[in-house]
């Protein structure tokens, strides 16, 4: 926000330095993010008066000037410009001079004539012809304006103006105004804010005779006021707005679109001018926007819209994008007669929508987006009519439309001011308090509460308040104090702990951890040969990717693994471990749903292991954070797996996740020529499963019992079946039960193998008899008989 300081001096009589003014507002919470001049690198420029113009001597195309400057003789310049005469009222750069382009002027002489100095144009000076419209592009810049010859001309064209910037946070809709800030400044300084209210006269006739209006979306448009006047009188505005204007980073066009944009930066409510003959059946409505409707807005672009986009319409066609930019089918003319007043207040959020879906972001939008009063907009319209009767532009028709859907009470909080100072660590005494909350436009009254202005939105409990209370009497007025000796002891997570102790674990076991983006190519789908009908193909889609390749969030991490184990491979690393506990994202039941977010650890590798070695990896994961017992099962219908080389890893009734070898055609998508084990494992499952802190187990105090079984059983059966058998059996007195051998060859029958367990048995509570360790390994022996056809091999 661009404030001029010759406009704030119309709202509060300050008089201090640009560098103390920005300084003092910068701490009260007004960030300045810096202030120039506005005639920043003009010097040693001044009026003049053409005496006389004469022919040069010896060049066709220049003529020699004698000029008044205000300093006793005249001065001799030599010019080529063809609009001046004597008599002509002109800015004269004298010997040394420094225009805004950086150009120095000195004195020299063309063709053999002594010049000693320039006469400038407009844009020398870094005008336009929108800043003085009387002027001409090309040629010297003749003045017009009251003005003393020899005057500096940055006194004589308003350019004697400090423009001081501010960085306005999203909580602060109402700085985004001179108004805003000139209350700011007064609160700061301890001086008094004159802000009066519009008065319009009018000018007869009824509002409801020219243009009805007709709110169909009032969750989208809280507030609707118009005004019509009649009998426009399109021109140029006054000098003093369009300084104003141009010193605010605003081109200056016309007057009925200058008071527009005046009213604007004024009050913060941005407003629009429609021309009423365009108006289609004089009636404007606020609706929601049809899918697939079009509209040219000003800007002479077709923007295509949807029902996400609040229109401003009328009985026929789109007139404008609410809160956005007016169409160009109603936009005001040099022949216009008649226009309507619109200032409204529009949901933020849905402005914010417009704005995108549209591509366009206007200083309207800008301000919509962060909430405004909806109180705002009937002082902004009587302003904008207010400036039409001082310029003398248009009649303003008697009457307001004003349809009003908010609550415009005030919120009204208590007033602790001991509980304030607690909370800010200070003694502030509470006449002051009251002070400060009065000079900010809060009232306080005898019954200790705070009634907040409806243009504050920000402050909404106690704390805020406080913050009113410090920055007005100045952070630095309040005594540093010590810290208590009281410390938090900052601590991880009962969850953060599992995932550290899982990554630690999974990192000893000589997997490196890995990082990887959450969105992802829809093709990666298709590269883990996913089934065109399958829930893992349910992305949540980004709005506005980067690009392609990012434009999904991920339901499978295993393409990001695949996709960093094939960057390895091709940079010819002989081998590749890697692993991340990666977060991937299920689309909620409809798109307003938030998507879930779960945690899944993903691991693979390539070169350094196989099925086994990945197993092993994950189950000694698994117990090492307590979670034991865990089976396996083949699994068959995982299409980004080896058929044959795949299985479900299950704890009873839960399933942990998926380990196997990568599809051959899944690792050939992704150029990886050699095999590639991987492991997906459902980090929420973890969870639910973590029997949390281990408890202390004493060392056993009686003799373990080993004992050796070798059976010859099927050679596709697997030898998990056999280990859950032996483990059920011998489940009190089991310590533990460890496979030590698989034999297959020349002594055992086709189609079976040999199987050999090493079980160790002990008791907790005395020593095992020879006979209780025989009866066990007798039912262990019976049940592999019976279930699992298995024979004890002699």
């Amino acid at each position: 926000m661009k404030l001029s300081a010759n406009w704030l001096k119309c709202y509060v009589d300050i008089d201090v330095t640009p560098k103390e003014y920005a300084a003092r507002m910068t701490m009260s919470g007004s960030k300045v993010e810096g202030y120039e001049s506005a005639g920043e690198g003009i010097e040693n420029v001044v009026v003049g008066r053409l005496l006389s113009v004469t022919p040069h001597p010896n060049a066709d195309k220049l003529v020699i000037c004698s000029v008044d400057v205000g300093k006793g003789e005249p001065i001799q310049i030599v010019t080529g410009a063809k609009n001046v005469k004597a008599g002509d009222i002109i800015p004269v750069c004298l010997n040394g001079a420094k225009l805004p382009s950086g150009t120095v002027i000195k004195k020299g002489k063309l063709r053999g004539v002594e010049s000693n100095g320039m006469l400038c144009s407009l844009s020398e000076l870094g005008l336009t012809v929108s800043d003085f419209p009387y002027a001409i592009e090309d040629g010297i810049f003749i003045i017009e304006e009251p003005c003393e010859i020899g005057q500096d001309i940055k006194s004589a064209l308003g350019l004697d103006d400090t423009i001081t910037e501010f960085e306005i946070t999203s909580n602060r809709p109402d700085c985004l105004s001179v108004i805003g800030l000139a209350r700011e400044t007064a609160a700061t300084f301890g001086l008094k804010a004159d802000i009066k209210e519009p008065v319009v006269k009018g000018n007869g006739g009824n509002v409801d005779d020219y243009v009805k209006v007709t709110v169909e979306a009032p969750d989208l448009c809280p507030r609707y006021c118009a005004r019509a006047v009649k009998n426009i009188k399109i021109g140029p505005s006054p000098r003093w707005m369009r300084e104003r204007l141009r010193h605010s980073g605003v081109r200056p066009i016309n007057n009925i679109v200058d008071i527009t944009n005046y009213v604007m930066l004024e009050y913060g409510q941005p407003m629009h001018a429609f021309d009423r003959d365009y108006i289609g059946g004089k009636h404007i409505i606020v609706r929601r926007a049809k899918d697939g409707e079009n509209i040219v807005t000003l800007d002479g672009q077709t923007r295509k819209l949807d029902s996400s986009v609040l229109m401003i319409a009328d009985d026929e066609k789109s007139i404008g994008i609410a809160g956005v930019m007016g169409g160009e089918n109603s936009e005001i003319k040099e022949t216009t007669g008649m226009i309507i007043f619109e200032s409204a207040n529009f949901d933020a959020a849905t402005v914010r929508r417009g704005a995108k879906k549209v591509g366009l972001r206007t200083e309207a939008s800008g301000r919509f987006e962060k909430g405004l009063d909806p109180n705002i907009s009937l002082l902004a319209i009587n302003r904008a009519c207010e400036l039409v009767e001082q310029l003398g532009c248009g009649e303003v028709v008697d009457g307001i439309i004003d349809i009003n859907h908010t609550d415009s009470r005030p919120r009204v909080l208590p007033f602790e001011p001991d509980k304030i100072n607690s909370f800010l660590g200070a003694a502030i005494s509470r006449e002051d308090q009251e002070k400060i909350l009065r000079s900010l436009y809060f009232e306080v009254t005898p019954e200790n509460n705070i009634t907040v202005p409806t243009f504050r939105g920000d402050v909404q409990a106690m704390a805020d308040v406080a913050e009113e209370v410090a920055r007005i009497y100045g952070y630095n007025s309040i005594a540093s104090t010590v810290f208590k000796g009281e410390s938090i002891e900052g601590r991880y997570t009962p969850v953060q702990k599992l995932e550290r102790k899982l990554i630690d674990t999974v990192a000893s076991l000589g997997l490196f951890e890995m990082c990887s983006y959450s969105f992802i190519s829809p093709k990666e789908y298709d590269k883990l040969a996913i089934p065109a009908n399958s829930n893992l193909r349910k992305s949540v889609v980004i709005t506005n990717p980067l690009g392609e390749d990012t434009s999904v969030m991920r339901t499978t991490a295993l393409p990001s693994l695949l996709e960093a184990l094939s960057l390895n491979y091709n940079r010819r690393n002989p081998k590749a471990a890697l692993f991340e506990l990666a977060k991937i994202f299920l689309p909620g039941e409809n798109a307003d749903t938030l998507p879930e977010e779960k945690k899944v650890l993903t691991a693979g590798m390539y070169g350094s292991g196989d099925f086994y070695v990945i197993k092993g990896i994950i189950i000694e994961a698994l117990r090492t954070i307590g979670i034991e017992g865990v089976e396996t099962a083949p699994l068959k219908t995982n299409p980004c797996y080896h058929p044959g080389r795949c299985a479900v890893l299950t704890k009873g009734d839960a399933v942990l996740g998926v380990i196997g070898q990568i599809h051959p055609t899944v690792a050939d998508n992704y150029e990886i020529e050699v095999p590639v084990y991987a492991a997906e494992i459902d980090f929420n499952t973890i969870l639910s499963l973590n029997p949390g802190d281990k408890t202390y187990k004493p060392l056993p105090k009686f003799p373990a019992v080993t004992r050796d079984i070798a059976v010859l059983c099927d050679e596709e059966l697997p030898v998990a079946s056999i280990e859950k058998i032996i483990c059920e059996t011998a489940k009190k007195i089991l310590e533990s039960c460890s496979l030590f051998d698989v034999y297959k060859g020349k002594q055992i029958e086709a189609g079976k193998k040999s199987v050999a367990y090493s079980v160790v048995l002990r008791a907790e509570d005395r020593t095992l008899t020879d006979a209780e360790t025989e009866n066990v390994m007798k039912k262990i022996i019976t049940r592999l008989e019976k279930e699992l056809g298995c024979i004890l091999r002699s």
